[in-house]
């Protein structure tokens, strides 16, 4: 069965998000963000979270280029472009070999251009995990 996990970072500290993804025994974590940066949460900033990974045995890769949102054509309309399909590509392969996070800010898949990402991979087959902080639990 192909598994892949999705996660918003959103307003979560450094600890809860890394408990999060071992939790879900994550072993790659890929940054779909076009812009890898965060000024509320430099925790999320793409040299510090690749360290971060890095010391909690989880690879890092960014995607951003080929997956990332604020397209400004509209997303969807990315999605048929060549630099999508190959993004895509590496994503499936990496999720075929690896247990795979895919990660951008929005807490909410819905709320997020991982929705479109998302939708493409469960009609190819993908079973999707959303990875969310339980509730009650800080941010």
């Amino acid at each position: 069965m192909q598994e892949i996990w999705d996660v918003g970072h959103s307003t979560l500290t450094a600890d809860s998000f890394w408990q999060l993804l071992k939790k879900n025994k994550i072993d790659c974590l890929v940054d779909i963000r076009r812009f890898p940066t965060s000024k509320k949460s430099p925790h999320f900033c793409q040299d510090q979270l690749k360290m971060t990974a890095i010391s909690q045995g989880i690879e890092y890769v960014w995607l951003g280029s080929s997956l990332g949102g604020f397209r400004k054509e509209g997303y969807e309309a990315w999605m048929k472009t060549p630099e999508f399909s190959q993004g895509l590509r590496e994503l499936e392969s990496l999720a075929q070999q690896r247990r795979v996070a895919l990660m951008c800010a929005e807490k909410y898949f819905g709320r997020c251009h991982r929705r479109f990402v998302l939708k493409f991979l469960s009609a190819r087959g993908w079973t999707v995990h959303h990875i969310l902080p339980e509730r009650g639990k800080p941010c």
